[in-house]
């Protein structure tokens, strides 16, 4: 007798990835609007709440761009996790710590009421505790992939600053040295040490 085949059982179906159109639905939804969300390839991914270290680091990077883009009159930084579009096909959304733009604003009535129509320049990344190695040189290497020029990933424990570049190897700056910006983004330079200072410390009262 020849045995029978036993049939195969089908392939589980492939879980359906959300569009970046969808996934700005999704986070308009009322039950979303506290929750802190990227969209990877598809997939939404919670992400961590910032402590208060991060978010005065944060701050404080967005402070001396906001200080070059005075002097330089050339674009202006975002922060606030502002959703930035990395691959539409892919679907793709994150929200860099800080980012820089280059576009015609003039006003903030000319600025994008939604994510980003333009991919940042620079893109600033403040470590937290809960951060993953993996992880964050994942989403360092999907900046550079989605046409930001430069990456600046900032560790407070370190108190350094590490630049990635497009075809080049990453640079980690101590807290003595300075970062510069790419090219498109001429005359800026950060003092490391600016980004960790409290102003009003230590001055004369």
């Amino acid at each position: 007798m020849t045995p029978t085949a036993t049939p195969a059982h089908p392939p589980p179906p492939a879980a359906r990835r959300m569009t970046v159109d969808e996934y700005w639905e999704f986070c308009q939804r009322p039950e979303n609007h506290n929750r802190l969300t990227e969209l990877v390839r598809g997939e939404v991914i919670d992400v961590s709440r910032g402590n208060l270290l991060h978010g005065r680091l944060c701050s404080r990077v967005s402070y001396l761009l906001e200080a070059y883009a005075e002097t330089a009159g050339n674009g202006y930084p975002a922060g606030n996790d502002t959703g930035v579009v990395l691959d539409e096909q892919a679907g793709t959304v994150v929200g860099p710590d800080v980012a820089y733009y280059l576009d015609e604003a003039e006003t903030t009535a000319d600025i994008a009421a939604k994510w980003g129509d333009r991919v940042p320049v620079l893109v600033v990344e403040v470590l937290s505790p809960s951060d993953r190695p993996g992880r964050v040189n994942a989403k360092v290497a999907d900046y550079l992939a989605g046409g930001v020029a430069a990456v600046w990933v900032v560790d407070p424990d370190e108190a350094t600053v590490t630049v990635y570049l497009p075809r080049h190897n990453l640079t980690v700056v101590p807290q003595t040295g300075s970062v510069t910006g790419p090219a498109v983004l001429p005359g800026l330079l950060v003092q490391v040490a600016d980004i960790f200072r409290i102003p009003g410390r230590g001055r004369p009262q």
